[in-house]
């Protein structure tokens, strides 16, 4: 097959399409980023994780706020724990939601972009 003018070097320097390959992520690490892009992609789960970062909330207050039905609420919430942006504590009959290390970084720049 001929590559166009300069793919073909490159390719060459790189160790060929062997030399391309070893240097991919691997299929477990490209699968955890696409959930969190995934996760990422929704802008009420956006909003959630602005609501986080300006400090830990129970379930009813993130309703309260998004006015949504629980069930959905529940799915989001759902979502952005299977992709560790946020995680839930439950203390008494509440549930208290936080962000987590990689919740926050994400959440600092949904909030850093707000003000932009």
């Amino acid at each position: 097959m001929a590559l166009p003018e300069g793919i073909e070097e490159a390719l060459c320097r790189c160790g060929g399409i062997a030399g391309l390959m070893e240097r991919l992520p691997g299929d477990e690490a490209l699968e955890r980023e696409s959930a969190l892009f995934r996760a990422l992609a929704d802008p009420l789960r956006l909003k959630i994780l602005a609501m986080l970062a300006v400090q830990p909330l129970c379930v009813c207050v993130v309703k309260a706020v998004l006015g949504i039905a629980d069930s959905k609420l529940s799915y989001h919430l759902g979502v952005l724990k299977k992709a560790n942006l946020i995680a839930g504590e439950a203390q008494g009959n509440w549930i208290i939601y936080r962000l987590t290390a990689e919740g926050e970084a994400w959440a600092q720049l949904i909030v850093d972009d707000n003000g932009s």
